[in-house]
């Protein structure tokens, strides 16, 4: 059961927002997405407990932008495989050829007992909702390359990536 603030919650309107955006421009949309025990991505792809996708329609089958989750199928090394992602645990969504996007604060809350009993945790890992601890803004500079980015276009330089800086 999701609380009054995440029920209210803008993120995933944005999300689908500059998606569209993205689209609309013929630019490639990527999320950068806090990995936890809630996120279902490849785990070999994850650094420093983030991990950016290619949310772009030719890199993913089945894209649900949902209220609470962003699910898909992408190849990662030629396999597919499943991806969801709680909306709560994107950082920011952006297009890969200038960097615009929106960045977001990092959101953790204490599950609920019956999402717990799901899960099959006790939920005591996870931080509580108190608003010094679980939300930060992000400061989010360009450079770089994603490990699952297609190469830089011919017009030269380096693509875009976020890149956190404390």
């Amino acid at each position: 059961m999701l609380n009054v603030a995440d029920s209210n919650s803008t993120r995933p309107y944005m999300i689908r927002a500059l998606y569209e955006w993205c689209v609309d421009h013929q630019f490639t949309p990527y999320v950068a997405v806090h990995v936890d025990e809630t996120v279902q991505v490849p785990q070999e792809y994850v650094k420093n407990g983030e991990i950016v996708l290619n949310i772009s329609y030719d890199a993913t089958s089945g894209l649900k932008l949902g209220n609470d989750f962003i699910e898909f199928k992408a190849r990662f090394s030629g396999s597919a495989r499943g991806i969801m992602v709680p909306v709560n645990r994107v950082l920011a969504i952006y297009a890969r050829e200038n960097g615009q996007g929106m960045a977001f604060p990092l959101q953790l809350h204490a599950p609920d007992e019956g999402a717990d009993h799901e899960r099959g945790t006790s939920g005591h890992e996870l931080a509580t909702n108190a608003p010094a601890k679980t939300t930060r803004n992000l400061n989010l500079t360009l450079s770089g390359e994603t490990p699952d980015a297609p190469p830089p276009s011919k017009s030269g330089g380096k693509r875009p990536e976020l890149k956190r800086v404390k």
